[in-house]
């Protein structure tokens, strides 16, 4: 899914392509995407650009006359910038917007068409699409507890929540609770002050992160199994996790690859799936 910092990189980027520039049409080829009625898509023609802003995970293309264009990208949601008047992408294409310098193409690459477009007037009516998430770059150690342990859920839950921090998705989540050496299924309520402080470092952190390009050492094992025990190094089931992964690690920090004393062994191929007992006779 489309998270906090990529959605930064779109406002960004389209805020130098399409800055004051008036929208001259719009071409909707998926019936899936456009999800309102009221105002008309064609109110949107001729409008200049006001600016374009983040909402939570939402890019918002404000136009003249409080015409807001409210785009949620969803999962497989991605903008395109061609030339003007440039061709609608067959399968993948959902719309294209143009402008004078241009033509931004809206697309998706998957079977379920997730992405949405909403056309509102006015900001009370733009704020129906705010979830009322905590901006978590701009906050502070204190509004970040406070919100945190507003309710008791799993940190991977939380942090996921739109509606207790804004932008962060699964993938970042998992960046952050590597980042912060937590278990993703620590409960929120359970945690200390010191956790709270170090989750918070991490979350501002995380998204500010340039990726790099350094090569990766090749791991002497390649695979871990869906199974498997810490203490006997027992193996069952096929062959599906790297060996010296965030994900195995995260579950390697929970506990949840389980020592063969307890006859229990995980399957780490969900995080939060129920854990699958091994035969006895499998001993």
């Amino acid at each position: 899914m489309v998270e906090l910092p990529d959605v930064t990189i779109y406002v960004e980027c389209l805020e130098r392509r399409i800055g004051g520039r008036r929208l001259s049409g719009t071409r909707i080829a998926s019936p899936f995407l456009l999800r309102t009625f009221d105002p008309p898509i064609l109110a949107a023609h001729g409008k200049r650009v006001i600016g374009v802003e983040r909402l939570g995970k939402r890019v918002v293309i404000e136009l003249e006359g409080e015409l807001f264009l409210v785009f949620h990208l969803m999962i497989a949601g991605r903008f395109r910038w061609r030339e003007p008047g440039a061709k609608i992408p067959g399968k993948i294409g959902l719309g294209a917007f143009d402008f004078e310098s241009g033509t931004l193409l809206m697309t998706e690459a998957g079977a379920k068409k997730r992405a949405s477009l909403h056309v509102v007037r006015g900001r009370h009516a733009l704020t129906e699409h705010d979830p009322g998430g905590l901006e978590v770059l701009d906050s502070t150690a204190e509004a970040f507890a406070v919100r945190l342990r507003q309710q008791n859920h799993t940190l991977k839950r939380a942090l996921t929540s739109p509606r207790l921090f804004s932008g962060i998705g699964n993938a970042y989540s998992d960046e952050i609770l590597w980042h912060a050496r937590l278990s993703p299924l620590t409960w929120t309520s359970r945690l200390g002050d010191a956790e709270v402080e170090r989750l918070h470092a991490s979350t501002i952190a995380t998204p500010r992160t340039k990726p790099t390009t350094a090569p990766r050492a090749r791991p002497t094992v390649r695979f871990l199994p869906t199974a498997y025990c810490r203490s006997c190094s027992r193996k069952t089931g096929r062959a599906r996790w790297k060996s010296g992964s965030r994900s195995v690690a995260i579950l390697e920090m929970s506990g949840l690859l389980a020592p063969c004393s307890a006859h229990t062994l995980v399957r780490p191929i969900r995080f939060l799936q129920r854990p699958a007992r091994v035969p006895e006779n499998s001993a």
